[in-house]
């Protein structure tokens, strides 16, 4: 699964509020192309599933259909790209949640998205190109700093 959406916006960003996550969420979900993999990671209630809304939203799928995927895995959306959102927090850490999930099968979508809560449960897991790493720091009513940086 390889990338050509060079412009996801990537740094550190402060959002102050879950309206200017749901913003970053847009901005990144505008840039993309399929074939992107985002990797968050971020305590619970750190904003994960906003961001996926906003992501959402960009690629033409109705935010409010997006929900945390705890119970399910994986929920999977049609608009402008397919996007599959990920909830591995119910798993345990290692390639078995990669496994749990049938990743391989998903990456195998060239044209998808594949937006992947609680990435750090995947351990080790060997990525193709175009993953990026979305890490949301803070909770509850403090601001969060979002960094979105290339998976390396």
């Amino acid at each position: 699964m390889a990338t050509t959406a060079q412009s996801i916006p990537t740094g550190e960003f402060l959002s102050i509020n879950e309206h200017e996550t749901f913003e970053l969420g847009i901005r990144i979900g505008q840039q993309l192309v399929g074939g992107e993999i985002l990797l968050l990671t971020g305590s619970l209630g750190a904003g994960k599933t906003v961001l996926v809304k906003g992501i959402a939203h960009a690629l033409a799928v109705d935010e409010e259909d997006v929900s945390s995927s705890s119970f399910t895995l994986v929920n999977c959306y049609a608009g402008r790209l397919q996007l599959y959102h990920i909830d591995l927090y119910r798993l345990d850490e290692g390639a078995s949640a990669a496994h749990a999930v049938d990743l391989d099968e998903l990456l195998s979508d060239e044209e998808a998205v594949i937006v992947i809560e609680w990435a750090e449960r995947m351990g080790q897991y060997p990525l193709p190109a175009g993953a990026w790493r979305v890490s949301i720091v803070g909770d509850g009513d403090e601001p969060r700093t979002i960094s979105v940086s290339e998976h390396q």
